[in-house]
């Protein structure tokens, strides 16, 4: 025999936001950018003048940097270890925040002769 649920009596109930009431889904991505480059380290005045020309124009809302100690085995198998600089962005997940994001990794590859940026992403809850 075979039984259906009563069909719902007004408006069905909002789903629950993952973020509870007062938090918002938005994403955050982190970025990690080598500060060797082909002929030398990149120097803090560089790195000062890239985020102000290339990140901060994008990302006006704000941003958080730290510098790291890290390490990757590049393509002919030898791992590098090098100083790093961690960008932590926090925003809506949108394409025009995406192509913003692939620009910045773009300009900073052209400009540093870099192989690569590390760029990971994920869903969280903000609260203002």
């Amino acid at each position: 025999m075979f039984v259906s649920a009563p069909a719902p009596t007004g408006g069905a109930p909002a789903p629950a936001s993952p973020c509870g009431p007062q938090g918002r889904p938005y994403t955050r991505t982190t970025l990690y950018f080598g500060l060797t480059a082909g002929e030398g380290t990149i120097s803090e005045t560089q790195w000062k003048a890239f985020l102000a020309e290339s990140v901060t124009p994008r990302f006006p809302q704000g941003l958080t940097v730290w510098e790291a100690k890290g390490q990757w085995r590049g393509p002919d198998g030898k791992i590098t270890r090098e100083r790093a600089k961690v960008l932590l962005l926090v925003h809506e997940d949108t394409a025009p925040v995406r192509e913003s994001l692939a620009k910045v990794i773009d300009v900073y590859k052209q400009a540093f002769h870099q192989d690569s940026v590390l760029w990971e992403t994920s869903a969280v809850c903000v609260s203002f």
